[in-house]
């Protein structure tokens, strides 16, 4: 081999090193907190006691500038064949997901209750409603207890704390298994998250300004 290529290579190799190292030590905690504040990573929320010693736990939050009623109608919308994911729905789709986010509320998807199953995707495991706080908190877990999903909505001034907590647990995993998910799912999870915690911000936003108006209008 050329020295040329042969110093990509080797510079390639170095940088993916590189990468695999630094990241836990350094970027790791940011990547599943994003937007958290401490006490909100450290914060019980109900549905955490559904899987207990997660091997992956992912605290990520937003600030919504509208009461939690604006937020609320979008998570329980939720959903393969509902109102989607809210995020890159191109991505979701080369997945076979069937995501497509809606921007209106859907009102035949609004009366959700314990035990209603909320779809992934065709052929994907369904997740089970398991708290159910209208305006404060949904949980949802996957059929094999593997994933529990926990939104919580805390007032706060006018506006609205979105959180978003993920606990993954995975059994039988082998070394290379839980590395790969760690370096490339990890993060690959930050970009989708962020998007989706964004994509309800910009919709709960506009619902509140909405109803503000009509509210002006019809005083």
């Amino acid at each position: 081999m050329k020295a040329e290529p042969m110093r990509i290579l080797v510079g390639a190799g170095a940088a993916a090193g590189a990468a695999a190292l630094s990241y836990p030590l350094l970027f790791r905690r940011r990547c599943l907190t994003w937007g958290a504040r401490p006490e909100e990573v450290t914060r019980e929320l109900p549905g955490d006691e559904l899987l207990r010693g997660p091997d992956i736990v992912s605290t990520r939050a937003i600030t919504v500038n509208a009461p939690p009623g604006a937020v609320w109608p979008w998570l329980v919308q939720m959903g393969s064949g509902r109102g989607g994911a809210y995020t890159y729905d191109w991505i979701e789709n080369i997945f076979g997901l069937g995501m497509h986010s809606a921007d209106e509320i859907l009102p035949q998807f609004q009366d959700v209750k314990v035990g209603d199953e909320l779809p992934l995707g065709p052929n994907r495991q369904k997740m089970r409603v398991e708290v159910f706080d209208p305006e404060r908190v949904l949980t949802i877990r996957v059929e094999d207890g593997n994933w529990v999903w926990i939104f919580a909505l805390f007032p706060e001034d006018g506006t609205t704390r979105l959180v978003s907590r993920n606990r993954i647990a995975m059994p039988g995993a082998s070394r290379p298994s839980r590395l790969f998910t760690m370096l490339f799912m990890e993060p690959g999870s930050l970009v989708m998250e962020r998007r989706m915690l964004r994509g309800i911000k910009e919709r709960a936003e506009r619902l509140a300004r909405e109803r503000a108006d009509v509210g002006a209008a019809s005083s």
